[in-house]
This record gives structure tokens, C-alpha cells and sequence, in this order.
């Protein structure tokens, strides 16, 4: 007769997490070592509807002032406070002339880092990707109005596809190349500086029944440096990892030149188990 015994859990390191659901909240998870290690729920941000799902998300995960964007099945993107959820701004990602938002929602969203949301420069940069590969690049200039509006500054647009449906993108750590990919579409990588596609994967061949299997790309991520492995330094290599729909994992190796190389968790890589001072703990969840 098979034994059973209760072990109790030790808990996990210190940590705060931002999740997403399908009914519009943002969750903030919390672990504290001086508590046990469990995580809990310790804050919801938004408004319990289903019309407002998060479909996609991007943090600047910086130690001064982080902001959160999410990009909501309204169309609307919000930019928020990654340490209380205050709103800053909302922009719409709707065009009048397009298609209505549910039938080109938005699956890739990156908020850059290169720009301080501050008073002294109001200004930040969102790059949005749709099903339909509709792409844009703006550069946001924040009102000074209590409702949290915005107005569009310097904006390029430009499709990544033309047939098929983008599922996945994902922006390198230089912020000057993104990848695009989905279900019939190749991954491929643009360079964000011109607007201009630089490299593309190869179909894959037909099977031994001379069958071809559309590609379907559900996720993509690059390492954290690209690497050059080449002797004579003529040729720098991108490493991508990408997944697609049968569940596999794929290694992708893009090649360039030197200079050209460079539901969502995100993880607050500043949070500390510790008591804060009464200066900022009232800017504190």
C-alpha cells in the first residue's frame, strides 16, 4: 500500500511580479523571505472587465521611476507606474482609416528605455506590432492635463507582413532591431533606426511526403548579448530563441556586420525584503 507523507513548502526567494488576466487586472505578486517566502496577492491595478483584457505588455524595469504599458482589447494603451499603477497617459492604437481593434489587436508591445518619463523631458517612445503586421513607432509627448492625455509627436509606420498573422515580436537589448513572427510568417528582423527589414528565416522544406507545414511562431526571445564567433571579426551573430505551435523550441542564428549586431510576468529586479523609509513608502503598493 503506497506511503504518503506532507512536506512543507520552504517558500521562494523575495520577490514582486506584475501579472496580467483576461479580465482587465494587473496583479502584483509579492514574496518576502522575513514572511515565510510565500507569494501572495498583495495589489490588483484597473477595473474587473473582460473588454478591457490585456493583450500585451512591456516594463522599463529601471530603479528610478518604472513605468508598465499594456496594450488593452479596447485598442487603448495605457503607460503606468510600475510601483503604485498611477496612469500617466493613455494613447489610442486605433486608426481611423484601419481596421476596428478587435479585428487587429495588438500582440507586440515594447516601451523603450532610452527615455525618462520626468518633467524636465516628458517624451517616450512605444513600439506596437498588430495581428495583421500593421507596425508603428511613436514618440509620445505627455499633456499636462489631470486626465493623463497625450499627443503623438514623430511616428513611422510600416507593415512586417503580408499575408498571415503575427503572434510574437520581441525587441533586442540595444532596442535597435526587432523580430516579428507568427502563424505563416517567417520570423524576421528590422532594423528599428530605418524602418527596414534586414534578415528573414528560411522556409522549411517539404516533408518526405512533399507536404509543407505553414510555420507557426507563438513566442520569440534573444539572448541577453549577441556573440561574435568569427576569427577574423568580419561577421557578428544574433542568437534568437523562438517557439511555435507544436510546442517545439527553435535556435535561430542571424548574421550581420559588427556594427549592425547590437500571458505576460514581469519580474521587478529592484525589490528588496527589507522596510522602506517613510520618505517613499507612501510611493510604495
Amino acid at each position: 500500500m503506497p506511503r504518503t507523507t506532507t512536506l512543507e513548502c520552504p517558500g521562494c526567494p523575495s520577490l514582486r511580479a506584475l501579472t496580467f488576466d483576461a479580465l482587465g487586472l494587473i496583479k502584483v505578486i509579492e514574496a518576502k523571505v522575513s514572511q515565510g517566502g510565500a507569494p501572495r496577492v498583495v495589489e490588483r491595478w484597473g477595473e474587473l472587465d473582460s473588454s478591457k483584457c490585456v493583450l500585451a505588455a512591456s516594463i522599463n524595469d529601471r530603479k528610478d521611476d518604472p513605468l508598465l504599458a499594456v496594450a488593452r482589447k479596447t485598442g487603448m494603451i495605457e503607460v503606468l507606474s510600475a510601483i503604485n499603477g498611477d496612469i500617466r497617459f493613455t494613447v489610442s492604437n486605433a486608426n481611423e482609416d484601419g481596421p476596428r481593434p478587435e479585428d487587429d489587436a495588438v500582440v507586440g508591445l515594447h516601451l523603450f528605455s532610452g527615455q525618462k518619463l520626468e518633467l524636465t523631458s516628458r517624451t517616450c517612445t512605444l513600439l506596437t506590432c498588430t495581428t495583421k503586421g500593421n507596425t508603428s513607432m511613436r514618440s509620445i509627448e505627455v499633456t499636462d492635463s489631470p486626465a493623463g492625455s497625450a499627443s503623438i509627436g514623430s511616428s513611422n509606420t510600416w507593415s512586417v507582413c503580408g499575408s498571415g498573422n503575427i503572434l510574437c515580436s520581441k525587441v533586442d537589448g540595444s532596442e535597435k532591431y526587432a523580430i516579428f513572427g507568427g502563424k505563416g510568417v517567417e520570423m524576421n528582423m528590422w532594423d528599428l533606426d530605418n524602418c527596414t527589414k534586414i534578415w528573414a528565416a528560411k522556409s522549411p522544406p517539404k516533408n518526405s511526403l512533399d507536404i509543407f507545414t505553414p510555420t507557426w511562431f507563438t513566442s520569440s526571445t534573444f539572448l541577453s548579448s549577441p556573440y561574435d564567433i568569427s576569427l577574423n571579426e568580419t561577421y557578428a551573430y544574433q542568437i534568437i530563441y523562438v517557439g511555435n505551435g507544436s510546442g517545439d523550441l527553435l535556435l535561430l542564428t542571424w548574421q550581420g556586420f559588427p556594427e549592425a549586431a547590437p500571458y505576460k510576468c514581469f519580474f521587478d529586479s529592484n525589490f528588496a525584503d527589507e522596510e522602506v523609509k517613510p520618505s517613499v513608502a507612501a510611493d510604495l503598493p
